[in-house]
């Protein structure tokens, strides 16, 4: 049917729905086995939400489940696109994906413990960080004890591998 027999009212809405952590193209989506866990939940809670939508009105209904299916098509590609890291396959001497990292900011007794994860499991309260984050990509490769010098717009920081475990 042409537009031009169609109300303006009738017109479907667009859902704008917020992008998911980014994710360069043509880099893998890595995750950890609970990263896959989560991205699984999130899921389930959103089919959960569309099944039980308390909305009567039926324009309103319709955007609703648009715009949770256009946040499900998102998730779904994301867990297609995941490769799961078995962090029991990696060499514990050094720093890889999954691992957990304490770090030490130059000669400071203050040390700092972070888990390099997947883009989407990334919450700095929680002490993980994607592993696409500058100072992910300073530790990758490196062994406890050595030290790695992240370069900012102004400074440097220089950081000291403290401990390296996988959990």
């Amino acid at each position: 049917m042409s537009r031009g027999f169609v109300k303006d009212g009738d017109q479907e809405e667009v859902p704008m729905v917020p992008k998911r952590a980014f994710l360069p193209d043509g880099v893998p989506n890595f995750v950890t086995r609970n990263g896959l866990e989560q991205l699984l939940s999130e899921k389930e809670a959103l089919i959960r939400e569309r099944e039980n939508l308390g909305i009567s009105n039926e324009n309103e209904k319709r955007i609703a489940v648009n715009f949770i299916n256009a946040k499900l098509q998102l998730l779904n590609n994301r867990i297609t696109d995941a490769r799961v890291i078995d962090t029991g396959d990696q060499p514990h001497d050094e720093v890889t994906f999954g691992a957990t990292v304490t770090i030490r900011l130059g000669s400071a007794r203050k040390v700092q413990t972070f888990q390099i994860v997947g883009v989407d499991e990334a919450d700095i309260s929680k002490g993980k960080i994607s592993f696409i984050s500058p100072l992910a990509r300073a530790l990758l490769n490196h062994k406890n004890g050595e030290k790695i010098v992240l370069k900012r717009e102004k400074e440097e920081f220089v950081y000291e591998i403290a401990a390296i475990s996988y959990v």
